[in-house]
């Protein structure tokens, strides 16, 4: 939090965004995952047991918040506002996510997206009275069991229907770039989220995966080498079937992993 004053000017005009009821405020993002570089942002985050969506907007209590943000963007930090959610909801999710239960089966993305686990146990707490964001961190502090099996199965299976699909092979015997593009990105993703479950660790989501799966013990040999080399496998006329096959060797790797680790 090297930006002298931000934090205490941000807590001081979201704090009265609750309404008066419970609360706690936190900054997520990479500068919770302890990973700030010179292109990062701040991530604030709100819970609380008032109305949230955009009518939080509309409030008169905007207003400071609005301006405090307008200030530090001036000075060229730049902030991606303040993210509002009911703590009866996020305890809900918590629990279902604990469960394996309402995990996502699909990605509305293939270079983003939310997930709550990993927000939640890597955020800083910058005001929390009533003791609910360290309850969620000691909750989330032993990795789920039933989530990493929701995972692994879901994605295992992702991973082995592709890896034999004959629709896969004709479109890379084709040269169908945007199909390809499309769903090279995801059998990565895929790929990472077995290999962080496998290693009791909560999935980065939007960024830093291939920094964050360093740390990792169970992983493929050269694992952020052949990803690369398999996302962008050069220019090439046969460089579909390259793809394919960094791809396919990675896949087999990712799942050898996996059915090891079930024994």
């Amino acid at each position: 939090m090297e930006h002298a004053g931000l934090i205490e000017d941000f807590v001081a005009v979201i704090r009265p965004l609750a309404l008066g009821g419970r609360y706690a405020i936190a900054v997520g993002g990479s500068r919770a995952k302890r990973r700030t570089d010179a292109h990062s942002d701040y991530d604030f985050r709100l819970y609380t047991d008032g109305p949230i969506g955009d009518n939080i907007r509309r409030l008169p209590e905007w207003q400071p918040f609005a301006a405090t943000m307008a200030k530090w963007e001036a000075a060229g930090v730049h902030i991606d506002g303040t993210w509002p959610r009911q703590i009866a909801v996020m305890d809900a999710v918590i629990e279902r996510w604990r469960n394996g239960v309402g995990v996502p089966d699909d990605y509305e993305w293939t270079v983003w997206g939310y997930q709550p686990l990993t927000d939640i146990f890597n955020q800083t707490i910058l005001d929390d009275p009533y003791g609910i964001l360290a309850e969620w961190k000691a909750r989330l502090a032993t990795y789920p069991p039933l989530l990493k099996r929701a995972i692994l199965d879901r994605e295992t299976t992702f991973l082995g229907y592709w890896r034999g699909d004959y629709h896969y092979r004709s479109k890379v015997a084709r040269g169908d770039v945007v199909f390809l593009a499309g769903l090279s990105a995801k059998l990565v993703h895929a790929m990472m989220q077995v290999l962080f479950a496998l290693n009791d660790t909560y999935y980065p989501g939007d960024g830093w995966n291939l920094a964050m799966a360093a740390g990792l013990a169970i992983v493929p040999a050269d694992l952020a080498a052949r990803i690369e080399a398999a996302l962008y496998p050069g220019a090439g006329e046969g460089r579909y079937a390259v793809q394919y096959e960094r791809l396919g060797a990675l896949i087999d790797d990712v799942l050898a992993l996996a059915q090891s680790s079930s024994r």
